[in-house]
């Protein structure tokens, strides 16, 4: 006899934000909870609901729920499903929300309202936020709330989201809300499941014909253009300037990276000079004083070193989200994406995988369309995450002069950028071969996509968006790539070299037996035992291969050397061509186990990650193969 699973839920009441894309809802999220939630002005950010509790002064609490965009609740992709599950009560571990709150923007009432309406059909108890009516009024748009509340049959409450006291009176509401007795804003109850495909048709039609006569009811039948964005996007959306811009900006971008970043740079080695210093003078030579210097400080401080690059990057991809300007991004690159089987819509993960592969790989449930998907997470890794910028940065700054051409162009950072273009590349002939081995019948180009207004981008955005990337960057440096660092300190210390041994003790470690083991298969594309070791636990996390380089080469240096000499011992003793092999093994590289686990837990089966795993670490080597052979053939070796 199998005993039914049963689910405790918490006892305060649970709230529901539902809305479209670019409705901002998110933003009520973080006004609501005090949530730290990242706002972004494109669908498919919130690709998971998210869960904050709204305190009142009274002390009563109520859980709050930022559930995935959705157009409608006839789910097409996974993000829609996730909100569907909820609404209707079948979410694993979660009750059916309480309350509904519809969150409507102000500014595409049409398109918003058949949401609304679709819920009024749940049987749920729903409250209408009308959000962003400040940027109506600026638009000339007057909305009678009174006349829409009594059209829809439900209460509203205005908002504006990205003003602090904006969601005040929707708190005020909310805590004077009889919470045992909601039936007052609970509609109807026609549907108990979810609905037939004759169901949604049938009230796909009824919907357009109630918004038209809610839209004529309020005189708001008439198309208001948003002039200053048509005006912009004539331009940055032209068929011959807007790829050029878009192509300038990218350059600008990793420029920066480089230029930008000399100065913090500069600080955060000088502060590990510092500290090395201070260890070397304040400890004897003993394992300790090896384990501080060249085990932990010159593995996190050759990481740590390059957080300024890191956050330059990701403020401009914050900026482009911010001001509405990715969406076009992706109409720009839809007709290039579709020559290689994808759509535009591939875009937004594709560029979340810039920052991690996991977040991007999560984005794809936005695609409905299940080919374009499994290709999208097949390619995601091979975007250039920030993982890989610290490995970029420092074989760059060891093998690239740090040098201007032509009064503009930073050499460096064009370097960069070519290997950016590179992954990009190499991602977009992966996805045109899988496009010849899949049936036309899976094949779904079309790229339907909303694109919001322009508008200024909002300070605490930003800081909010980078405190959290540099806090992520930060948990890493302090979790795995510390415990990576010490875990290879001891294998690279132990055992200790016999007596008269002529090498570096290194070399008689645990460590030195399997780089040496692991440098017969690589090299033939240039590494030594040296990088062999580093690629090990690099599969952790990729910015644990400069925190092992460096801990390898203090080690095998005959003194305690600082954790900022990795730079010119690594120029030293490779060859340019082994540096080109190295950066071109990057560009192809798996990334870290948890971007496998992220794939097998998306796709439900191992399949796929073995298949990954297993043309990116062919694709690795056959490049840094190429790239290891021209260069000796050109006498860089």
């Amino acid at each position: 006899m199998t005993q039914a699973k049963v689910h405790f839920f918490p006892s305060e009441p649970l709230v529901a934000l539902l809305g479209n894309p670019n409705c901002g809802k998110t933003a009520l999220f973080n006004l609501l909870t005090g949530s730290r939630q990242k706002v972004a002005n494109y669908s498919g950010v919130t690709v998971e609901r998210k869960e904050g509790r709204l305190h009142f002064d009274s002390g009563k609490v109520i859980r709050i729920l930022d559930l995935p965009g959705a157009y409608s609740l006839y789910p097409r992709s996974l993000d829609e499903r996730v909100t569907c599950n909820v609404l209707h009560g079948n979410a694993i571990g979660e009750k059916r929300p309480d309350l509904v709150l519809c969150i409507l923007s102000a500014m595409n009432l049409r398109r918003n309202l058949r949401l609304v309406l679709s819920a009024k059909r749940l049987g749920l108890p729903c409250v209408v936020v009308l959000n962003m009516v400040d940027i109506a009024k600026r638009q000339g748009l007057e909305i009678n709330t009174e006349a829409l509340s009594g059209l829809l049959g439900l209460p509203i409450i205005q908002s504006v989201g990205i003003e602090a006291n904006g969601a005040d009176a929707l708190k005020h509401y909310l805590a004077q809300l009889d919470w045992k007795n909601l039936s007052a804003l609970q509609v109807s109850n026609v549907d108990e499941g979810e609905e037939s495909t004759v169901d949604h048709s049938a009230h796909t039609e009824s919907d357009n014909i109630e918004v038209h006569h809610i839209l004529q009811s309020l005189n708001l039948d008439q198309i208001i253009p948003d002039e200053v964005s048509d005006r912009l996007d004539a331009v940055l959306l032209h068929p011959v300037f807007g790829p050029i811009i878009l192509c300038v900006l990218l350059f600008f971008i990793f420029q920066a990276v480089f230029s930008w970043a000399t100065w913090p740079m500069d600080m955060i080695k000088a502060g590990v000079e510092w500290l090395g210093l201070i260890i070397s003078n304040a400890l004897p030579d003993h394992w300790l004083r090896s384990l501080l210097i060249d085990g932990i400080l010159a593995g996190v401080g050759g990481v740590l070193i390059f957080l300024p690059q890191i956050l330059i990057l990701f403020f401009f991809i914050l900026l482009l989200e911010e001001s509405g300007y990715l969406p076009r991004a992706a109409y720009l690159l839809d007709r290039l994406m579709g020559r290689v089987g994808l759509s535009g819509r591939s875009f937004i993960p594709l560029l979340s995988s810039f920052a991690c592969a996991i977040p991007g790989i999560m984005a794809t449930r936005s695609i409905s369309n299940p080919r374009d998907r499994l290709v999208t997470i097949l390619i995601a890794p091979m975007m250039t995450c920030s993982a890989r910028l610290p490995v970029y940065a420092l074989l760059i700054s060891a093998f690239i002069p740090d040098k201007t051409i032509g009064y503009v162009l930073d050499l460096q950072g064009f370097v960069l950028f070519i290997l950016y273009i590179a992954g990009i590349l190499g991602a977009m002939v992966v996805a045109w071969v899988l496009k010849r081995f899949t049936s036309e019948k899976l094949r779904l180009n079309a790229l339907m996509m909303e694109l919001p207004s322009y508008h200024l981008p909002r300070l605490s955005n930003l800081a909010i968006g980078l405190w959290q990337r540099a806090a992520i960057f930060l948990r890493r440096v302090g979790g795995i790539i510390l415990i990576m660092t010490i875990g290879l300190w001891f294998l690279a210390s132990f055992p200790l070299p016999p007596e008269n041994a002529s090498g570096a003790s290194i070399q008689y470690s645990v460590a030195g037996m399997i780089g040496n083991a692991l440098a017969v298969v690589f090299e033939p594309i240039g590494f030594n035992w040296q990088i062999s070791i580093a690629l090990v636990p690099g599969m952790a996390a990729r910015e644990v291969v400069v925190s092992s380089l460096a801990t390898v080469y203090a080690l095998s240096s005959a003194g305690a050397e600082a954790a900022d000499a990795l730079v010119p011992l690594i120029s030293n003793s490779w060859s340019l061509a082994t540096a080109l092999s190295l950066l071109a093994w990057f560009v192809f590289a798996p990334q870290c186990l948890s971007t496998i686990a992220a794939v097998k837990r998306e796709t439900g089966s191992w399949k796929i990650p073995l298949v990954m795993l297993s043309y990116l670490f062919g694709l690795a080597y056959l490049a840094a193969f190429i790239t290891y052979q021209l260069s000796l053939f050109f006498g860089l070796g």
